[in-house]
């Protein structure tokens, strides 16, 4: 006696819907982190653990969920033969690989502008600062230089020197 386990045929419609439910997941998984995590945005502790298990779980998630999307998008190209419903699959999954590309890029960094050659002011001509502000402050030799946080916080990396002495600054 043989026994045969044939997979049941997805309906057109379900396909269809499973596929746009995967892209936006993928879009999801990508998305939450990427918005939540931003320069000078209030971030809360549950936001922040959130988009840390999205972010590392990421590249896991949209891989699954591109194998998913190509394979719903395999069932969805036999099941028609007209061009119009081919064409959107191939958007849908163009749609679901881009933000697989995305989440394995280090795009935070791309919201920093690294300082490469920073411009000096002796402390008392740097009236665009309060006592208030809080500074970074290197000091080599005879020469002491400081860095405002807030500017550090935007540029993330200075690249300069102090006393003929290579620096790097980041905050």
């Amino acid at each position: 006696m043989r026994v045969e386990f044939r997979m049941p045929a997805l309906r057109p419609r379900t396909i269809w819907t499973l596929l746009v439910l995967v892209v936006v997941a993928i879009w999801v998984v990508v998305g939450i982190p990427t918005w939540h995590v931003q320069p000078f945005k209030a971030q809360t502790g549950d936001g922040m653990a959130w988009s840390y298990a999205l972010r590392s779980r990421g590249p896991l998630l949209t891989g699954l969920g591109v194998g998913l999307a190509a394979g719903l998008g395999l069932l969805g190209w036999r099941a028609t033969r007209r061009v119009l419903p081919r064409a959107a699959l191939v958007v849908l999954l163009i749609l679901a690989a881009v933000p697989a590309w995305f989440v394995r890029q280090n795009h935070f960094e791309w919201m920093f502008a690294p300082l490469a050659t920073p411009a000096y002011a002796a402390a008392a001509d740097a009236t665009f600062l309060t006592d208030e502000e809080m500074v970074m402050g290197v000091a080599a030799g005879d020469t002491a230089v400081a860095f405002p946080v807030r500017q550090l916080a935007y540029h993330h990396v200075i690249n300069t020197e102090v006393a003929d002495e290579p620096v790097v600054a980041t905050y």
